[in-house]
């Protein structure tokens, strides 16, 4: 796995992730008045099992960059630790069937990036009376979790709803603009869709907005024909979709209904949709560089197995419906057109140009400048 991100792109919290890759040393005692975990099962001794559970299968991040990352961060910093793994493909009975089975099994620490994030209270409660740590990933758990690691959501929204405004140029007064949020279960879409809006509203016209229940790309499509149907093939002049995923399904309709010219933006850098960038299809993502983000959560995960301070990694705070001061590390994203695909993904090697310029694409990467 590509390990080198700059680290001028993230926010404070990765600073310290250098500094500890010994982290499964001698124990820290965990007296120190900062953070420190519940010192179940067999932490404290560079031992112990972490789990991680993850939302869904359909989004490719997650078993192409979280996964993988965070798995081999733990063993780099816990040579002896074992690791658990389950996904919820999408179904909050299976996350929670997998939860259960973590906590039977013994594990010491759980990492969660629920796939509802609402229904994940009773978990944690469940889960601290059997003294094992959980650390919210990416979405914001509800209960008493003991960290959490995710971007500024209200941030990536923002930058959606300007990049919308920068496609559309001069034009962007009064443009009519077709909103694809993200899943009402998630809390990260509710803050993607806030920041969206806090820079749309009062300048452009939203003429449909729906949100789509698990981010489903194929209920995107739906949702933007639907929309097409109701507004007419020239009823609006951009479309804001709250990720890439779903942003695929959203140039489908487009396509299937002979639009062109749209600019359509959504979020996490996928393959297929820097693909779509760079050949015209999609106009922006938002770039989260989730390997940072998985070092962190994995670092913390193992200090919470030991017992040690986290401090120095979750130097902020947020509140979730049910539980306040929860120490954070929120991290910063970045936006990416086809100006700047090279001096951020690339350069980052998040992804190379190989992988992007596959046969398909050679015509509109050597247009795009990206090779020769």
């Amino acid at each position: 796995m590509r390990m080198h991100l700059r680290r001028a792109l993230i926010g404070t919290a990765a600073i310290a992730m250098a500094a500890t890759l010994a982290a499964c040393g001698e124990a820290g005692d965990g007296d120190d008045g900062g953070n420190g975990g519940n010192g179940g099962g067999d932490g404290g001794d560079g031992k112990g099992t972490i789990g991680i559970l993850l939302p869904d299968d359909w989004t490719t991040r997650y078993e192409a960059f979280d996964r993988p990352v965070m798995e081999q961060t733990i063993k780099k910093l816990c040579p002896d630790c074992e690791i658990e793994y389950g996904n919820a493909a999408g179904d909050t009975s299976r996350q929670k069937q997998q939860f259960d089975a973590m906590l039977t099994q013994g594990v010491d620490v759980i990492i969660l990036d629920p796939f509802d994030a609402g229904a994940t209270a009773g978990w944690v409660e469940e889960a601290k009376a059997e003294g094992v740590s959980v650390v919210a990933y990416d979405r914001l758990a509800e209960g008493d979790i003991d960290a959490y690691v995710s971007y500024d959501n209200y941030r990536v929204g923002q930058l959606q709803g300007q990049a919308v405004l920068d496609s559309l140029g001069e034009n962007a007064d009064g443009a009519r603009v077709v909103m694809i949020n993200g899943s009402p279960t998630d809390p990260n879409a509710a803050m993607f869709k806030e920041g969206a809006h806090d820079v749309l509203d009062g300048t452009v016209e939203i003429v449909y907005e729906d949100d789509i229940d698990g981010w489903d790309p194929a209920l995107a499509n739906q949702s933007m024909t639907a929309a097409i149907q109701s507004l007419g093939n020239d009823g609006f002049d951009a479309v804001y979709s709250a990720n890439d995923g779903m942003a695929g399904g959203i140039v489908t309709a487009l396509e299937g209904e002979g639009i062109t010219g749209v600019p359509v933006g959504g979020q996490d850098a996928e393959l297929a949709a820097l693909q779509r960038i760079v050949s015209g299809q999609q106009t922006f993502t938002i770039y989260k560089a989730l390997v940072p983000e998985a070092e962190v959560t994995a670092e913390i995960a193992v200090r919470l197995l030991n017992g040690e301070d986290f401090d120095d990694l979750a130097p902020e705070s947020v509140d979730s419906p049910t539980t306040e001061g929860i120490p954070s590390a929120l991290l910063t994203p970045v936006q990416v057109t086809k100006d700047n695909i090279k001096d951020t993904i690339i350069a980052d090697e998040f992804y190379t140009v190989d992988e992007i310029c596959t046969e398909n694409f050679a015509d509109a990467c050597a247009e795009a400048g990206l090779t020769g």
